[in-house]
């Protein structure tokens, strides 16, 4: 009965670990300014309650027995992933100082609030010790977990297990050689005609299309919520209660449409995991301390990527969708056609702002962040210096000044959450969301006629069967092995960039 038990102490820390998750969720949806420092301290004596139940004596002389009660099952049953899930969280756990965990834990809301505040002031100097502090921590963190070569080694195993900085800067190198010469030839072409995307669009009605498109793609409502936050994610509690947020600008209509469908990818991920493994280890990252069902921060990021652009960004989607579009919007889209509106969300145009950033110039703004973190790690950058090293990268890559830090260094919210080395899980995401639907093209049969019929089930389905199912029980690249027969590989991913923007902007051979 040690398996048995070992599941259900388990369970308790994914209790507590969703525990954390519905403050964190409230602190960043519903929590008054003022809030920010209790917040911390309750996250902090939670985190520390979930650190002292991963490595009490009870999960021990539970892990010992259940190790020895399915030795005989398959390395790769649930059974068997289980232990060894909890094995490696314990060990790798017991090198990090509790007093650590804790201090991360209690800056989090506090740094968060900080930074909040001095994005909407364009003050860098007032979210400057703040990022100092979390800084130094995730360089205690790294030195605890331990690495061979680059403190981004240890930091990145939380976030993408078997990813290194040597195997991560080669995958940005071969981007960065094949993408750029795609961008620059785009910057010769006639641009596509985007005036309209900047027109009034009321929120309600926002809201109201975009969750329409999220329950066509399965989002289940009774068992998640859309709501409002400075910074647009998605957040679990069990797959019985999955929760996303976007933003809304009126005048801009892709923001909170494409943030939607982005956040909607990660959900159905989360609501997909099966039933069985709900408060299991293979629901449970122990070493980032969260409940979440996905096998690596990037295969998440290839399904709300994959949801978001392979199939929301899509020609034959547009051909379905625009006209509801325009019901909704008709002063706002009126003589505007669903082809002219397919060209305007695709459109190539280097911009200050990841999150509205084309395909295309998308993954540059990751490198920059990449090598930032890695300057700031090693030293050789100190905090202070970020803005200005910031906008130097902006240029360089994306041939834009930087107007404010507001617009630049400040837009995203990971440093203040702690989130070093969790940036390339978009880039890699990216990379896996177009193996998994080119996977899924070769193998489901009638599967783009189903998308061309506004019908998205059949796709939902494959990836469920293929990949949600699964949770945490297989590594990116077993997943992607059993999925797709390959291990991680560029080449669909720059296939589909080529085919896509040739064709959008007529390169022929350029492509």
């Amino acid at each position: 009965m040690s398996y048995a038990e070992l599941q259900r102490q388990v369970a308790k820390i994914n209790d507590v670990l969703n525990a954390l998750s519905v403050l964190t969720w409230d602190s960043r949806t519903q929590m008054p300014l003022g809030g920010a420092d209790t917040r911390g301290q309750q996250l902090a004596t939670l985190t520390d309650l979930a650190r002292r139940l991963i490595l009490g004596s009870e999960l021990r002389r539970a892990l010992e027995g259940a190790e020895h009660e399915v030795s005989s099952q398959a390395p790769d049953s649930i059974p068997a992933r289980t232990v060894a899930q909890v094995r490696e969280a314990v060990e790798v756990s017991s090198r990090i100082p509790a007093e650590l965990v804790s201090d991360i834990a209690a800056l989090k809301p506090t740094a968060q609030a900080a930074w909040g505040e001095a994005r909407a002031a364009n003050d860098f100097p007032r979210f400057q010790p703040y990022l100092e502090q979390m800084l130094d921590l995730s360089r205690q963190l790294a030195e605890a977990i331990g690495y061979s070569e680059h403190p981004y080694d240890a930091l990145l195993l939380q976030y993408e297990p078997g990813m290194t900085a040597r195997s991560l800067s080669a995958l940005l190198g071969e981007l960065k050689t094949a993408t750029l010469p795609l961008v620059r030839a785009i910057a010769q072409k006639e641009p596509p005609r985007c005036d309209f995307l900047n027109r009034d669009y009321p929120e309600d009605a926002q809201r109201e299309f975009a969750l329409g498109l999220a329950k066509k793609f399965g989002y289940d409502l009774s068992r998640g919520r859309l709501d409002i936050s400075l910074y647009p994610f998605e957040i679990s509690f069990t797959r019985q209660d999955v929760r996303i947020t976007t933003r809304y600008r009126r005048d801009y209509l892709p923001t909170g449409l494409f943030g939607v469908l982005h956040e909607t990818g990660h959900a159905l991920y989360e609501q997909g995991v099966s039933p069985e493994l709900t408060r299991s280890a293979l629901t449970t990252d122990f070493l980032g301390l969260y409940a979440v069902g996905g096998a690596s921060f990037g295969t998440h990021e290839s399904q709300s990527r994959l949801w978001e652009n392979l199939v929301g960004r899509s020609w034959v989607f547009w051909q379905v969708q625009f006209p509801a579009l325009r019901a909704t919007f008709p002063e706002q889209l009126g003589g505007v056609d669903a082809e002219t509106f397919y060209r305007a969300v695709n459109r190539v145009s280097p911009s200050l702002i990841r999150v509205e950033a084309d395909e295309l110039t998308y993954n540059l703004h990751i490198l920059l962040r990449v090598e930032l973190e890695m300057a700031l790690l090693e030293g050789r950058m100190a905090v202070r210096d970020l803005p200005n090293a910031w906008n130097a990268k902006v240029k360089e890559y994306l041939g834009l000044e930087v107007p404010s830090d507001t617009l630049g260094v400040l837009q995203d919210i990971h440093w203040s959450t702690g989130y070093f080395g969790s940036f390339p899980t978009y880039t890699i995401g990216n990379i896996m969301s177009a193996q998994f639907f080119a996977a899924a093209r070769e193998r489901l049969r009638g599967l783009e006629d189903a998308l061309a019929q506004d019908d998205y089930a059949p796709l939902l389905k494959w990836l469920q069967d293929n990949i949600y199912q699964h949770g945490r029980r297989f590594s990116p690249q077993e997943l992607l092995k059993h999925t797709t027969g390959k291990p991680l590989t560029t080449g669909p991913y720059l296939s589909y960039l080529r085919e896509k923007y040739g064709m959008l902007y007529g390169l022929g051979e350029q492509a």
